[in-house]
């Protein structure tokens, strides 16, 4: 079953954009995920992905921008438990040329630095930010217990790039460093949304937000069945106390020591266990004798009152 991340890499990687946001996307795309190594004919450009058509947009967009160039690409089954199939997209020709052109240059220790130069036009930071997701970025499930959006990267400066870049679309993003690298975060689920739009990915917006609502909905279900079960459990408390009140009332003065008023409410106690004052108002009506809720529970306080003295006076010690 795909997960919802993979539901929006799906989209993402099917969507077309303009030269200038294909090489922002480009160069995102390898910051997260490529590496540079020597083979005996030169340096070598790779990428690597477990989702095809991940390779596919890296290996298309490398083509449109530089057909000049020689790619190659490689499946290889790897050895865990999932047993996925990496994908391998290599660039063998050109390579110091195209890394230039993306921003891309090796440092002493081997990583990858961006400039800002990348962002020629406002909607290149969006495209940085797709070709970020796609090569390492996850969002859970609204149907999860939490919202949960996160781009994965080795060093903390390019993490702090990443959240610049989030911020100026004012996502409230925060990074956090992680054992095997930093991560780059949002939280909120309007937030979520609207970096799916930022990046393009407009059915996935309509899917996340519909999930979102079924879930809102089923909590807010949740909740006031939770507020419905306590305040039962606390009309059944009190009932129960009621009822302990009026059999002590009369095992130690009979039925005929409260009086009218009061022994009416107490036979409806006694009758009716389980209801609340206001069940107890309606059934008094409709035998003919009016009562309101307030009514009831001003003479079940009195009750209350005479079952107190009552147990004072014969030294009363409750189980």
């Amino acid at each position: 079953m795909m997960s919802f991340s993979a539901h929006i890499k799906k989209e993402l990687a099917g969507g077309v954009s303009d030269t200038c946001c294909q090489i922002a996307e480009l160069s995102a795309l390898f910051k997260m995920n490529g590496t540079m190594s020597l083979s005996s004919s030169g340096p070598v450009l790779s990428f690597d992905t477990e989702n095809a058509a991940i390779a596919r947009r890296v290996l298309t967009l490398l083509k449109q921008n530089f057909p000049e160039i020689k790619t190659s690409i490689l499946a290889r089954k790897k050895k865990n438990l999932k047993k996925n199939n990496t994908y391998v997209v290599k660039v063998i020709s050109h390579v110091i040329e195209i890394a230039e052109k993306l921003n891309v240059m090796l440092s002493e220790t081997g990583d990858f630095s961006i400039f800002e130069s990348l962002f020629k036009d406002e909607c290149c930071p969006r495209a940085y930010l797709r070709g970020a997701f796609l090569a390492s970025g996850s969002i859970n499930s609204p149907e999860t217990s939490s919202y949960h959006f996160e781009l994965t990267t080795a060093d903390s400066e390019h993490a702090r790039l990443l959240q610049m870049i989030l911020n100026d679309f004012d996502l409230n993003a925060r990074v956090l460093e992680r054992k095997k690298g930093y991560i780059c975060y949002i939280k909120e689920a309007e937030k979520i949304g609207d970096f799916l739009r930022v990046v393009g990915a407009m059915g996935s917006v309509l899917n996340f937000e519909d999930m979102r609502i079924i879930r809102d909905m089923r909590n807010s279900d949740n909740r006031l069945n939770n507020c419905e079960i306590a305040n039962e459990t606390k009309t059944l408390t009190a009932a129960d106390a009621q009822v302990v009140d009026i059999e002590y009332i009369y095992e130690t003065k009979g039925k005929d020591f409260l009086n009218e008023k009061l022994s009416l409410v107490a036979e409806l106690r006694l009758e009716f266990p389980e209801d609340n004052l206001a069940e107890l108002a309606e059934i008094s009506t409709e035998r003919g004798s009016v009562i309101s809720k307030s009514g009831i529970n001003h003479r079940m306080r009195s009750i209350r009152k005479i079952a107190a003295e009552l147990k004072e006076e014969f030294g009363y010690e409750s189980n």
